[in-house]
């Protein structure tokens, strides 16, 4: 869950409506810090094979379509999206980076 201004974001929403843009083929959306926010959803995504789809294309697009509490920060194109072996995405491995502490 994704906690931004104070209201609980589900990604798996974020992740259903930008699911069905034509040149988005996989995608995990997490909650990354934001400073006015505290959170906010960032959408990891592979693009279809071919695909010229930018990422202010797809913000854009994506925003259109989302409740204003669920509006993506951005998107971040991958070629692939840390698995298990069972084929779950590893959110904590996306996570990580942005919400590592420096000691």
């Amino acid at each position: 869950m994704i906690l931004s201004g104070g209201v609980n974001v589900f990604p798996k929403d974020i992740e259903e409506i930008v699911a069905r843009h034509a040149e988005v083929a996989d995608l995990a959306v997490i909650g990354v810090p934001h400073e006015k926010w505290g959170e906010t959803p960032l959408a990891f995504v592979i693009k279809r094979a071919g695909s010229s789809l930018t990422a202010d294309e797809l913000t854009r697009w994506a925003n259109e379509r989302l409740a204003k509490h669920q509006r993506i920060g951005g998107v971040e194109f991958r070629d692939e999206l840390p698995r298990n072996a069972l084929g779950k995405v590893l959110k904590k491995e996306l996570r990580e980076p942005y919400w590592r502490r420096d000691e």
